[in-house]
């Protein structure tokens, strides 16, 4: 079991996107990732230092040193959650997944929910901890956004999650093409069409265009066609300026 990893932050905040939109959660932030999304709005390079809240929600920081310890993550959570009712802990990146050992660790200490944000791809690792996890927020990479195609990891990701409170995501962007994006509406119905998606528009960074209403409305037309549930929802921490 791993008892030390290599974090870039940890802090209070809200949930910004996606079903639990608005919630209170303590962030710990992973470095490393197996991805590069062209819209990726996240260094995760390791750092020699892990930038820790000095209290819920102050967004002042003091930094410790890395690999940062279970030990130390655990005080930092239980004194969070002391300041502030909490509803979960999210764990998210990079991507987390490839510190499943440590997320177990962590989980096993805790009596909070824990929350995954995840880019839906590590389907073995998702599966060793999988018992420890409540919430999946998954994204399902486009072809165009990651270079090359996912859709077998992320049914057989989904195929795992689905025994948990899971939602899945996509971001979608003024060059999304309807080829790729059916694709991954029809790789998650073929699972089960009662899986929950968002269509988050992406915000626009690093060249990437804003998509049109008209587009964002064309999308999910056509994803309903497959999915009972398809929602659109926004970054709202980049409109409010949270973390």
């Amino acid at each position: 079991m791993k008892h030390s990893t290599n974090l870039i932050e940890i802090f209070s905040s809200i949930q910004g996107e996606g079903k639990y939109l608005g919630c209170r959660q303590i962030f710990l932030r992973f470095a490393d990732c197996n991805l590069k999304c062209a819209y990726c709005d996240t260094n995760f390079d390791r750092q020699e230092f892990c930038n820790v809240e000095t209290s819920a929600g102050s967004m002042k920081f003091k930094k410790i040193i890395n690999p940062i310890s279970v030990d130390n993550v655990i005080e930092v959570i239980k004194n969070f959650s002391a300041e502030v009712p909490t509803h979960s802990i999210s764990f998210t990146g990079g991507e987390p997944l490839m510190h499943a050992d440590f997320i177990q660790a962590v989980a096993d200490q805790i009596d909070l929910k824990i929350f995954l944000e995840t880019n839906g791809t590590l389907y073995n690792e998702l599966a060793k901890i999988i018992d420890s996890i409540d919430i999946v927020s998954m994204d399902l990479k486009l072809p165009g956004v990651v270079g090359k195609n996912l859709f077998e990891e992320h049914r057989k990701f989904i195929e795992t999650a689905q025994v948990k409170d899971l939602y899945t995501k996509i971001v979608i962007s003024d060059e999304t093409t309807q080829e790729e994006f059916l694709t991954a509406i029809k790789t998650i119905a073929d699972v089960s069409k009662d899986i929950f998606l968002i269509l988050q528009p992406v915000t626009p960074i690093n060249d990437i265009k804003a998509i049109s209403a008209e587009k964002i409305l064309s999308l999910q037309t056509l994803a309903l066609k497959y999915l009972f549930d398809v929602r659109v929802i926004p970054q709202t921490h980049k409109i409010i300026n949270l973390l």
